[in-house]
């Protein structure tokens, strides 16, 4: 199956997830010349950028480990201009959905691992 293909099935089931949650889902795939935010969603707290992440199993590694520092550059990067953009009332935050789907998008119910704040605009 198409990788892409694939990676937007994820995404669809992490929005769906959110959703769920009480999120409202503000946009998805906002991308910029800097990079891509796959989730932008917000409740009355806090706007989320949400950073999905796909894997059959987390036998080698969670997916979660797969956002490198130099992805959370560039999803922060593109939050900002998104923020930029739109001025939110809320605070910002960034979180990782990992979705685990051993059969691909034949898998009926996929396992959903939200982690929220997963990395902050603060570096060390």
């Amino acid at each position: 199956m198409n990788t892409k293909l694939l990676g937007r099935w994820g995404e669809m089931r992490a929005a769906e997830y959110l959703k769920s949650k009480g999120y409202e889902i503000v946009g998805m795939n906002y991308g910029t010349r800097f990079g891509e935010i796959d989730i932008i969603a917000r409740n009355a707290h806090v706007v989320v950028f949400v950073e999905v992440k796909l894997r059959k199993n987390a036998g080698f590694a969670s997916a979660a480990e797969y956002v490198t520092e130099e992805k959370q550059t560039k999803i922060i990067t593109a939050a900002g201009m998104w923020i930029t953009q739109n001025e939110p009332e809320q605070q910002p935050r960034f979180d990782i959905i990992e979705v685990y789907a051993p059969q691909g998008i034949a898998t009926v119910s996929p396992r959903i691992n939200h982690i929220p704040n997963a990395f902050s605009l603060v570096r060390h």
